[in-house]
């Protein structure tokens, strides 16, 4: 299966994200193989993730293929489609959907290093024509 760039699904809470980005990493994984990435980290226990890979599989964000006795889990939505949406959300909701705005105010908050900014400035040198 191919992850779809369609964002327009349910929301995805932090805790699943940690999951999905997991599988976005390495497709076709089973639960435990899951909990192995993210569980000793976080605290969780293997029930804590395959109630998130439920979730998810209930929103449509993944797929879970029968593996004989356990299923193997593959992302339906493209990590890229997910983070651009979640990316237009963000400076939609808290900036007015001015991505300008965006980064004035981590330049302002001293949020942005040297580096970043010499990023940004080489990107928008590639995005112009």
């Amino acid at each position: 299966m191919t992850p779809s760039d369609d964002n327009s699904g349910e929301r995805i809470t932090d805790a699943e994200y940690a999951v999905m980005d997991a599988l976005w990493d390495r497709p076709r994984q089973t639960a435990a193989e899951v909990c192995e990435e993210v569980c000793a980290g976080r605290g969780w226990s293997l029930a804590t993730v395959k109630t998130l890979l439920s979730r998810l599989v209930q929103k449509g964000a993944l797929a879970a293929e029968p593996d004989g006795r356990r299923f193997l889990y593959t992302p339906l939505i493209a990590r890229e489609a997910y983070v651009g949406g979640e990316s237009r959300r963000l400076v939609e909701r808290l900036f007015g959907g001015s991505a300008v705005s965006l980064v004035a105010h981590l330049a302002e908050s001293e949020a942005l290093t040297p580096a970043d900014l010499a990023e940004i400035e080489a990107l928008l040198k590639e995005l112009r024509p």
